[in-house]
């Protein structure tokens, strides 16, 4: 597990005490792109190829795994070489990752053609699944956890940025074969259109969270036609958005 244990006082009730806490270990993870682009970020040194995936698929780099010529990895060196033809149109630059890069207005939204359905009560059961899988965020409240469902499947991964957790678990689902027509996204974090956007370039037609959509985010699903649930907690949630891909019965 990625944590390491470090001093703290830890003051309750009126008392003092000096004690190890554990914290999550994260690394400055650097992706670069055909030798031009570079990103640096704080990430878990892990999953780092299913990250540069679904990142390069998610920031509309690639649109298909034919696309990505190479990955090769390094400590926590990432370097990527791409067909570059996307590099040099204006819809790569608008980068939707919040934490930095590229981050630019979202001018072009291709709406998700999907039909695929989950039932509620399928979701409200995914999201305690997804806390319960949740190893370092168990161990020290500092993570991120995101999944994705497919077919049964169920794969989890964890990142101190949201963003790179969604990105590790489509790049997983990318590289593993799943339809992402045929599957939905669950995690830990906002709905803002900088996460939104990923979907509708992965072509994943739900995001479910257990917290809120921003108005950024419900306007990004509305032209990308994404199913928004959020606030799934206990036995309760809102959907927003193409309220048929839920069944509540």
């Amino acid at each position: 597990m990625k944590v390491e244990k470090i001093d703290a006082i830890n003051y309750n009730n009126g008392k003092a005490n000096d004690v190890e806490e554990k914290v999550v270990l994260d690394e400055t993870i650097t992706l670069t792109i055909n030798k031009e682009i570079s990103r640096s970020l704080s990430a878990i040194e892990d999953s780092l190829k299913e990250f540069a995936v679904g990142y390069l698929f998610n920031e509309n780099m690639v649109k298909s795994l034919d696309d990505i010529k190479s990955i090769d990895i390094d400590g926590n060196q990432i370097n990527v070489e791409i067909d570059d033809t996307l590099l040099k149109t204006n819809e790569t630059v608008l980068c939707s990752d919040s934490a930095g890069g590229w981050r630019s207005k979202i001018k072009h939204v291709n709406p998700v053609e999907s039909d695929f359905q989950v039932h509620v009560s399928e979701l409200l059961d995914r999201i305690e699944e997804l806390k319960n899988n949740a190893e370092i965020w168990q161990a020290t409240g500092g993570t991120h956890v995101a999944g994705i469902v497919h077919n049964g499947q169920f794969v989890v991964k964890e990142d101190v940025s949201r963003h790179v957790a969604v990105d590790k678990v489509i790049g997983y689902g990318l590289l593993n074969g799943f339809d992402l027509s045929q599957s939905y996204v669950i995690y830990s974090g906002r709905m803002p259109a900088d996460m939104v956007i990923k979907m509708t370039r992965a072509g994943v037609p739900i995001l479910a969270s257990n917290a809120a959509p921003a108005n950024s985010g419900y306007n990004i699903a509305k032209k990308g036609n994404i199913t928004l649930v959020g606030f799934l907690r206990g036995q309760r949630c809102n959907v927003y958005n193409n309220k048929n891909r839920v069944i509540f019965d």
